[in-house]
């Protein structure tokens, strides 16, 4: 049996406690998020010291050479409260501003409603970037539609991960890029400490503040039941990429995984 098909058996997909199949899996996700939409974009700067602004501004930097086209057409999945997609659009702004023309707007996609209701009141600010409601296993999108396809800290909480990279790969073009970017267990010293914030400072102030104890205590546990940056790397190659890699950041407990889609 392959790492792949190792990963797949033993996590094929989010399972927040009580979800008995992928279809309660994904109702109790969307349900836990949208308990913590109007507190979301607090914590995430509070609970990561700010350092989440960083992630997603690197992110974007990573796809410079898609960014710089203004015919590219990109999509955020699981886009959240939209930091990620205007992220990717103020990188492409800086990269394209002295030249001319108009240029395809960047779309993020969620299927929490009062998630994307926050990142709609952003894009009233920045009308270069639009949302759209959509289930990330089910995107509505035609086959080879998207040149660049990007996905934080969102990926992990998909009731079925091939079945999300499978379609991740079915609406983006032959060479298309991906960008999932995540939460990992790290190793080595910084691990204890790591986990001691993780697991026992981070549930209880997310907790307190957002009033939904449970959705912070989710939090390590999916971390925990994730596939390894080694084990994702085989699964993403078998569901329709190539060039498989990853960039570890903040000591191992952020991965970003890039891959193309194979021609």
């Amino acid at each position: 049996m392959t790492t792949a098909q190792q990963s797949k058996t033993k996590v094929p997909g989010t399972r927040p406690e009580g979800a008995s199949d992928e279809r309660e899996a994904a109702a109790r996700v969307q349900e836990m998020f949208a308990r913590i939409a109007s507190r979301y974009d607090f914590l995430n700067h509070l609970l990561s010291f700010s350092l989440d602004r960083r992630w997603r501004r690197r992110t974007a930097q990573q796809f410079l050479a898609v960014l710089r086209r203004r015919d590219a057409q990109i999509l955020d999945v699981c886009c959240g409260t939209g930091d990620l997609a205007v992220a990717l659009d103020t990188v492409r702004s800086r990269v394209l501003y002295y030249t001319a023309g108009k240029r395809s707007p960047v779309i993020g996609c969620d299927f929490v409603m009062p998630m994307l209701g926050r990142a709609r009141a952003k894009a009233m600010r920045n009308r270069r970037v639009v949302f759209a409601a959509a289930d990330a296993i089910h995107l509505p999108y035609p086959d080879k539609t998207f040149d660049l396809l990007t996905n934080a800290f969102g990926f992990r909480n998909l009731a079925n991960y091939e079945q999300g990279l499978r379609e991740f790969a079915r609406v983006l073009k032959p060479g298309g890029q991906m960008g999932i970017l995540d939460f990992s267990e790290p190793r080595g010293a910084f691990a204890a400490l790591f986990r001691f914030y993780f697991r026992q400072i981070l549930p209880r102030v997310g907790g307190a503040i957002s009033g939904s104890a449970d959705a912070y205590s989710y939090l390590p546990v999916s971390v925990g039941k994730f596939p390894s940056a080694e084990e994702f790397v085989d699964l993403i190659g078998g569901c329709g990429f190539a060039d498989v890699s990853y960039e570890s950041w903040n000591f191992g407990s952020v991965l970003l995984h890039h891959a193309r889609k194979r021609l």
